[in-house]
């Protein structure tokens, strides 16, 4: 008998040492991580009770505060223009929180180790807890702009812009859009039914279009098939190549066709059996020349070349999670499967970030910056926190091919042929871009999704657009407008008309 109580009782002693110890870690090591959970009854009537952190534009527009009301609690969020930054904000409510509110949560609500010491001394002093200030590299005249522009539309959009040369996003808008100040509401039986409206609304007003929706990429794909052709050293912009009316798909009876089944003729080809330049050919979208270089140059290289402009990447995020634009393996590297996939249909799909990155890689010599969207965080002091610095995410191309293909995407606009003339020329601004008109739906029953893509000017590129409008029929027709009054707006917010 004593022999088993002498073992309960070392066991009854272990068990306490056990929780004794784990006692001891959460409050050494865990006070941080248990104080920024929303469960927390603590927190959660804290964070009402001192002023969270602002988030500001790069031109130092507040775009969400927290200002102070009468009642049980002393702050509420406030968001100034909450249908054009709400995509960027995303919204802080009382249990839960989305866009930079929910990236950057430890700055805003100080619950970050960086702040220890402020917190500290404020308390020592006296003086009341307060965030830090988010600062976002969004320009405020082309978010204006962009949302205003995919409004316009009325149809279902998104556009980002980014600076090439760093890969600071400029602008990134979706519509339809929602108002995050009915989230900051404090009546919990109202946040349900303003949540339940937003999540059950046919419009999908919650939806980032510029990151989260994904769509064909049409003929603006035909700027990686270029790059994967040029690279392989075989063409260049002045090459002659194939360009039938019809390409005859191998083993199956399917045909490719041009837009409105039209010739590819540059005045030498008038019986759609000749040859023209790749030049030619990308300034009117040829889809059967593309189509015919992706069944030459395979869909493993074609894949390898959308891997470098960012695509099947599950991991970007910026700090918002950016759902991944995809080109998957074509099925036995079916050389018919491959001639869609290399025009940017079959299973191609992008997101208008994504469309953003593949002019800004050909506009920076072909490096691709990381996308990032948080410039910097600085404390209440004005101590700065975090400052961001720029990093290479992929050298898609050569300098060389870079070139090439920028010098065929400024034909697109310049020529008077080119698919963007009529809509992205600008006397005083040089546009390089590629147009796209994507299917989409079962047996492309869909209406055509708009895609454009795009950076200016073309000798300094300070700017790269991608928008794409779903159901808004021809790339050049709904989304080119919207890119260029993007890149209006941000060359003049920056001196340069």
């Amino acid at each position: 008998m004593n022999h088993a109580l002498r073992r309960i009782s070392l066991l009854l002693l272990a068990l306490f040492l056990l929780l004794l110890a784990n006692v001891n870690y959460v409050q050494a090591f865990q006070p941080g991580f248990l104080a920024a959970q929303r469960g927390n009854a603590r927190t959660f009537s804290q964070q009402f009770q001192f002023q969270r952190g602002s988030i500001v534009t790069a031109d130092n527009r507040t775009i969400a505060l927290s200002r102070h009301v009468k009642g049980i609690y002393s702050y509420q969020r406030y968001y100034p223009q909450p249908a054009v930054y709400a995509p960027v904000t995303g919204y802080d409510s009382l249990y839960s929180a989305t866009g930079i509110e929910q990236a950057e949560d430890k700055f805003l609500s100080a619950s970050d180790p960086k702040l220890a010491v402020h917190n500290l001394i404020d308390l020592i002093s006296g003086k009341p807890k307060k965030g830090a200030t988010v600062q976002l590299t969004i320009n405020s005249a082309a978010q204006t702009a962009a949302y205003d522009a995919l409004r316009a539309t009325g149809l279902p959009s998104g556009a980002v812009a980014i600076d090439p040369s760093t890969g600071a996003i400029l602008a990134l808008a979706s519509y339809p859009s929602f108002n995050p100040n009915l989230y900051a509401t404090f009546d919990g039986t109202q946040l349900q039914k303003i949540d339940n409206h937003y999540r059950n609304s046919p419009r999908q007003p919650l939806l980032n279009r510029a990151i989260n929706q994904t769509s064909p990429p049409g003929s603006t794909f035909k700027i990686v098939t270029s790059s994967t052709a040029f690279t392989a050293g075989n063409y260049n912009p002045d090459t002659r190549v194939y360009a039938p009316t019809n390409l005859k798909l191998p083993n199956t009876r399917n045909q490719l066709i041009n837009y409105d089944n039209s010739p590819c003729n540059d005045g030498s080809n008038p019986t759609g059996n000749g040859q023209v330049p790749v030049i030619y050919a990308f300034t009117v979208s040829c889809n059967t020349v593309f189509g015919n270089l992706g069944m030459h140059l395979g869909s493993d290289a074609l894949k390898q070349q959308a891997d470098k402009f960012g695509m099947n990447s599950p991991s970007l995020r910026i700090p918002l999670q950016v759902s991944q634009s995809n080109y998957p393996p074509v099925p036995h590297h079916d050389p018919a499967l491959t001639a869609y996939s290399a025009i940017g249909q079959l299973s191609d799909t992008v997101t208008p970030l994504q469309e953003a990155m593949f002019a800004a890689a050909i506009a920076n010599n072909g490096i691709l910056m990381t996308p990032y969207m948080v410039q910097k965080v600085t404390a209440p002091d004005l101590t700065p926190l975090v400052t961001a610095q720029p990093t290479a995410l992929a050298q898609t191309v050569s300098p060389a091919v870079a070139a090439q293909v920028s010098r065929m995407m400024a034909s697109v606009v310049a020529q008077p042929y080119g698919t963007a003339h009529n809509t992205a020329f600008l006397p005083n601004i040089s546009i390089a871009a590629k147009t796209g008109t994507a299917q989409n739906g079962v047996n492309n029953t869909g209406l055509d999704d708009a895609v454009f893509t795009c950076f200016a000017p073309v000798t300094n590129p300070q700017i790269a657009v991608g928008v794409i409008v779903k159901g808004g029929g021809l790339g050049a027709d709904a989304s080119a407008p919207i890119a260029v009054k993007i890149i209006q707006a941000y060359l003049a917010s920056q001196g340069k008309r």
